[in-house]
């Protein structure tokens, strides 16, 4: 067999709308595949769906109900052995860092007897990553893998926002951290960012005001000012004046964002959070599942010149964090009702037991059967935040 580099070096010499047909030639001449598909997860999160295949609505299968839907979920190889055929359906996770891309399938003969080689299922599982780092680089350079994702129409809203987005999910030894944005395909406001270097862990949340291009737009605004300013070094606080100053500048006030800031500092635990108007954040700690209270402060854009003051707390191994914004604590029923605090910690509660990018998926599943099939209010964002801290041997 040629060595991994050799994959890699084919896959980054090829055009970036080639990659998958490249990946396909490679793994058929190593091991004769009969088929190789990728399947790319789509915004909502709720499909896998087929590259260069359009439109979807045939070829598409579940994330919850079929067999490459175990493999995205478990994030492990999933065989399904078709003895009378000869053949086993091999499914591989796509991911990056942590980042859930999608689906590699690939359906390989066997004998009526025999189980798949440890050796071709590990060849296969270098691949499947190999091609998942370059999906992410060719997304600058060719549409082909952004239209896969796409079970319905973007508003130019929901794309403003979806582009802005660091990703859905990354993992170090330190964290696992997972977000997602409902209704996917119709989002304006709510935004969410996070960058992580040797020590710290950045992370930010934010439901802007509005409807529409313009809500997206003073999110694009503000996110990016807030970027411009951790990027230049400053302190916590000095990204929060930076941005409110930003915002201000651009809006006089009659436009704001609700935002949280936090940065966790990885080989200790500590905490340093920013509370400019906000949604909320939840702890679930040893199985107990209680609210943090913040002392709330301006929104950012809300006043001119204004001065934020960051809070401390600790988080230790094995804590959960959620950050939930208002279209979930303010959805209603078609009754009427609203989505109360205890329905929001009997959601958070029941997924104690999946991993932080499942998490916001599924919470926000629940809430769709709350709020029902109508247009929604106000548009709905999870983050799950997973804490395993830094072992001595790590520090």
């Amino acid at each position: 067999m040629d060595r991994p580099s050799a994959v890699e070096r084919s896959l980054r010499e090829a055009a970036p709308h080639e990659i998958f047909d490249v990946m396909c030639s490679v793994i058929e001449r190593r091991h004769h595949a009969r088929s190789v598909d990728l399947l790319l997860v789509d915004y909502a999160m709720t499909r896998l769906q087929p590259v260069g295949v359009l439109p979807h609505t045939r070829s598409a299968v579940s994330v919850y109900d079929s067999a490459p839907g175990r493999a995205f979920g478990a994030q492990e190889p999933h065989c399904v052995y078709d003895r009378s055929a000869s053949a086993v359906a091999v499914y591989l996770p796509v991911s990056v860092r942590g980042d859930r891309l999608g689906i590699l399938g690939v359906t390989l003969q066997v004998g009526a007897d025999e189980e798949l080689e440890a050796a071709v299922l590990a060849d296969l599982q270098q691949c499947a990553a190999a091609l998942a780092h370059e999906v992410v680089v060719a997304e600058r350079d060719t549409d082909l893998f952004l239209q896969a994702r796409r079970a319905e129409r973007l508003t130019l809203a929901a794309e403003m926002q979806w582009q802005l987005l660091p990703g859905r999910s990354c993992a170090r030894p330190e964290y696992s951290l997972g977000a997602q944005l409902e209704p996917a395909y119709a989002i304006f406001g709510d935004s969410f960012d996070w960058s992580a270097s040797a020590d710290d862990l950045y992370v930010t949340v934010s439901n802007g005001m509005g409807e529409g291009i313009d809500a997206a737009l003073l999110t694009n605004l503000a996110v990016n000012a807030l970027r411009n300013a951790r990027r230049a070094g400053l302190s916590l606080s000095d990204q929060a004046c930076l941005a409110d100053q930003a915002v201000y500048g651009q809006h006089g006030g009659h436009q704001y964002l609700s935002t949280l800031l936090f940065r966790f500092h990885l080989p200790t635990g500590n905490v340093e959070i920013i509370d400019a108007g906000s949604p909320r954040v939840w702890r679930v700690r040893r199985g107990v599942v209680e609210p943090i209270e913040l002392e709330a402060q301006m929104p950012l854009g809300m006043f001119e010149d204004t001065a934020y003051v960051p809070q401390h707390f600790q988080v230790e191994p094995g804590d959960r964090l959620l950050f939930i914004s208002d279209g979930v604590y303010d959805a209603l029923s078609p009754g009427g009702e609203k989505y109360s605090l205890r329905a929001l910690a009997a959601s958070i509660s029941s997924t104690r037991l999946l991993p932080a990018p499942q998490v916001p998926r599924v919470m926000l599943q629940e809430l769709l059967g709350h709020r029902g099939s109508g247009p929604a209010a106000d548009d709905s964002l999870v983050m799950c935040l997973d804490w395993r801290g830094r072992t001595d041997v790590d520090r």
